[in-house]
């Protein structure tokens, strides 16, 4: 398995990557929308930017494999945060799921963060 790890953490950052990447595309196009579910949610639309920046950028970021140990630990921290702050239904089984979803994604970035990004990647660890 160690031949294959510089392959596998290139893998596992694109694979992780990707969801925030979509979302934070999603979120700059869909704006108003978006806007009006967080603070439906009971959080400050103007937080938006913030999030897409840290969703498009970091997801971008961790792609790239740069700065990717201190991304990862701010999108391990996004995905419990945003898991508690819009999933916590546990009587919803879908919402049950998303909150799972969110928790592994955390995971797999606490994971990164420890193994770093491999070879193939601008941080070169």
């Amino acid at each position: 398995m160690t031949a294959l790890s510089p392959q596998l953490l290139a893998l596992a950052r694109v694979l992780l990557s990707l969801i925030f990447i979509v979302a934070g595309a999603q979120k700059l196009f869909s704006y108003a929308g978006t806007q009006q579910y967080m603070e439906s949610a009971g959080l400050p639309g103007i937080l938006l930017p913030a999030v897409i920046l840290l969703e498009l950028g970091g997801g971008l970021a961790i792609l790239a494999g740069f700065m990717t140990r201190w991304v990862a630990l701010a999108l391990a921290g996004f995905s419990v945060l945003s898991a508690v702050l819009f999933h916590l239904d546990l009587g919803n089984q879908m919402q049950t799921i998303m909150l799972m979803k969110n928790l592994a994604i955390a995971g797999g970035f606490l994971a990164l963060a420890a193994a770093g990004p491999g070879a193939f990647a601008l941080d070169k660890t």
